[in-house]
């Protein structure tokens, strides 16, 4: 089968796009013909070796996949051959990933592509959405009627932040920059601000007088001191993103408010919780309240280029889609 693959960890320039043996599924698997991947900067950061985690090579790259059911193992119940099916969490944990034209996924990582949805829309939102679900209910505890603070609204992660906080019956208040203040508003936020605002923290305090309930940083900046300013009492602080910050904790502040703290990353996400987030991400999807920004259909012989692009920050905003059968769109 055709394949994106390293045979070990370093630069972009690792990746080879050629032929590796078809993969078989074992018991519990599906297997699975790829119609779609995505670039996530967590495949850069498992390519490259910062995300530190069990790596068979060849390495087949890529988390995420569209496709249909070739066959399943004899304990792989409920999937029968044809299924439109996606998945979130390949290419890690010792994992093969998605970049290829057949995957093997455990069948509790593998879920029905709901009926009318675009393949290429949907691969482009299940990991941010995921991650979204994951910050906001998992680790975030968020209630009907809470405020919820999403920094860097505007992006593929912070917009579906919004969307789902929205969707849960909380008010939720955005960062931004100010060209994109309108989209957060589509989105559902009640009001959106200026990040580089001076005045930010005292426009936020007006904004919400008894605090933020929930706040959630996607730009990886983590300014806990701003961020506790703002909390509410019994508030939480969710880290998601800026793996190598070390930001100043004002645990006095945070203590006397009955706050916390917490981070995590999806890659540690048990099967039960990427269930939980799925379930989730397939009701909203055929009503289209999940879709990319902007998105970029490229061949998967372009994805070493997806890579460099992603790590110099000229993706910023839009989700590049590898198509495994040379589709080329742009959206």
């Amino acid at each position: 089968m055709l394949a994106a693959y390293i045979e070990r960890l370093g630069t972009p320039e690792e990746i080879r796009v050629g032929e590796l043996a078809d993969p078989r599924p074992g018991p519990t698997d599906v297997l699975v013909e790829v119609q779609a991947t995505t670039v996530n900067p967590v495949d850069t950061f498992v390519r490259s070796g910062r995300f530190r985690t069990p790596v068979p090579f060849p390495f087949v790259i890529g988390r995420d996949l569209v496709g249909r059911v070739v066959e399943t193992g004899p304990g792989a119940h409920g999937f029968a051959a044809g299924d439109p099916v996606w998945g979130n969490s390949l290419g890690h944990e010792g994992r093969q990933g998605a970049a290829a034209e057949r995957a093997v996924v455990a069948a509790d990582r593998l879920y029905r592509l709901p009926e009318r949805v675009d393949p290429y829309e949907a691969v482009a939102v299940v990991h941010p959405a995921a991650t979204a679900h994951l910050a906001l209910f998992t680790h975030g505890g968020l209630r009907v009627g809470e405020t919820v603070l999403v920094a860097g609204a505007a992006g593929n992660v912070g917009s579906a932040l919004v969307t789902l906080a929205v969707e849960a019956g909380a008010r939720v208040l955005a960062t931004a920059a100010p060209r994109d203040a309108g989209y957060c508003r589509s989105l559902g936020a009640t009001a959106a601000f200026d990040y580089a605002d001076p005045d930010l923290t005292s426009r936020l305090r007006k904004a919400a007088p008894d605090g933020v309930d929930l706040h959630l940083d996607t730009s990886g900046g983590n300014d806990l001191t701003a961020a506790v300013e703002v909390l509410a009492h019994r508030g939480r602080i969710v880290l998601l993103a800026g793996a190598t910050t070390a930001p100043v904790l004002p645990a006095g502040r945070l203590y006397l408010k009955d706050g916390s703290v917490r981070g995590f990353v999806i890659s540690h996400a048990t099967s039960a919780e990427l269930a939980a987030a799925a379930v989730a991400i397939n009701r909203l999807l055929p009503a289209g309240r999940l879709r990319p920004r902007a998105r970029e259909v490229r061949p998967l012989s372009a994805a070493a280029e997806a890579h460099r692009g992603l790590e110099a920050g000229e993706l910023s905003g839009k989700r590049v889609v590898l198509s495994i059968r040379s589709k080329s769109n742009n959206s």
